[in-house]
C-alpha cells in the first residue's frame, strides 16, 4: 500500500508554484457543472478540500462559478473543463476578468478540446485550435498561471507545461500520472480527477462503476490513453474486467479509497480532485469520510 499522506492543516505542493498560481490545495473534489450546489462547495470548504471543479462544459457566461465563489470565503473554483469548440474564448475571457474582479486569485479556468465524438464535424485540427485559443485568451489578458489544460499526449501535456499552469488530465490512473509527470517535469501542476465509490459491496460497486465508465470506454481518447498506459482492449471491452473497473474506479472503505488518492499523490499528482459515483448521490457523507481519512483540516 502506498506511503500515507502526512497529516497536515496545510496543503504542501510538490512543486513550486508559479507566480500568480491559486493554491489548489492537495484534494479536491470534481462535480458535474449541473449537480453542483453553492451548499455543496461550503461543505467541501468547511472539510478541508481546496478545490471544487465545475465538471462538464461549463457555459461561457461561468454564471455557477460565481454561485460557488459567493457561497464559499476561501476555497478555489476551477473548470474541469471549459470546451474551446462551444465557448468563446473572448466571452470566457470576459468572464474570468468579472470573476476575478468580485473574488480576487479564487479562480482557475481549466479548458480543452473535447471528445472527436461529441463534436462532429467542427472538430478539425484540435491541437492547432487549442493554441488559437490560448493565442486568443492571452490576447484579452487571462494569466497563464490562471488556467489550465485537460492533456493526455504527450504533445498537448508538453503545451500545457508551457501556456498554462499544468494539466487536469481526466479518467486516468497512476500509471499515466507517472507519464505525465515525466513529461513535464517537475514545476508544472499535475490536478487530475479521480472517481472513487464508496461502497463495500464488490458487486454493487463494480455495477455502479460499469454504469459510469460505459461512456467513456467507448471515447477514442481515452480508449487510446488507457490502452497505452497498461491496459488492452480485452481489459475494457464488454464492459471491461472487474480488475479494469476497479483500477479506473476503486470501491470500499474510507481507507481504501485514502489509498487510491495517495498512489496518485505517489506518482506525481500535485492535486487529485475526487468524483464519488453514483454522480446523482449527496456527496456530503463521502467527503466528510474521506476528509477524516486524508487528514483534512476544516
Amino acid at each position: 500500500m502506498a506511503a500515507s499522506l502526512p497529516l497536515i492543516d496545510h496543503w504542501s505542493p510538490m512543486n513550486t508554484l508559479a507566480a500568480g498560481t491559486p493554491d489548489l490545495g492537495r484534494i479536491g473534489l470534481w462535480r458535474g457543472g449541473s449537480l453542483l450546489t453553492p451548499q455543496i462547495a461550503a461543505t467541501a470548504e468547511r472539510l478541508g478540500y481546496g478545490t471544487v471543479w465545475v465538471g462538464g462544459s461549463p457555459t461561457s457566461d461561468l454564471d455557477v462559478v460565481d454561485e460557488l465563489l459567493d457561497a464559499t470565503e476561501r476555497i478555489t473554483v476551477a473548470t474541469g473543463i471549459v470546451n474551446i469548440w462551444t465557448a468563446p474564448a473572448r466571452e470566457v475571457a470576459a468572464s474570468f476578468h468579472r470573476i476575478e474582479q468580485r473574488h480576487p486569485g479564487r479562480f482557475v479556468l481549466g479548458i480543452g478540446i473535447g471528445h472527436r465524438e461529441n463534436q462532429g464535424e467542427v472538430y478539425q485540427r484540435p491541437y492547432a485550435a487549442l493554441v488559437d485559443y490560448l493565442d486568443a485568451l492571452d490576447a484579452e489578458g487571462v494569466p497563464a498561471a490562471r488556467r489550465m489544460i485537460s492533456a493526455l499526449g504527450p504533445r498537448t501535456l508538453k503545451l500545457a507545461a508551457e501556456r498554462s499552469a499544468g494539466t487536469h488530465p481526466y479518467m486516468t490512473t497512476p500509471a499515466h500520472t507517472r507519464f505525465a509527470r515525466a513529461t513535464i517535469g517537475d514545476g508544472p501542476l499535475i490536478a487530475l480527477e479521480q472517481r472513487l465509490v464508496m461502497d463495500e459491496d464488490d458487486n454493487t460497486a463494480r455495477a455502479t462503476a460499469r454504469q459510469f465508465l460505459a461512456r467513456y470506454l467507448a471515447l477514442s481518447n481515452y480508449r487510446r490513453t488507457l490502452e497505452s498506459h497498461g491496459f488492452t482492449a480485452s481489459d475494457l471491452d464488454d464492459g471491461a474486467t472487474d480488475a479494469a473497473v476497479d483500477a479506473l474506479a476503486p470501491h470500499g472503505t474510507p481507507a481504501i479509497l485514502a489509498a487510491a488518492v495517495r498512489a496518485q499523490r505517489d506518482a506525481g499528482a500535485d492535486h487529485v480532485c475526487v468524483q464519488f459515483l453514483p454522480q446523482r448521490e449527496d456527496p456530503a457523507r463521502p467527503l466528510e469520510l474521506l476528509a477524516g481519512e486524508l487528514g483534512l483540516a476544516g
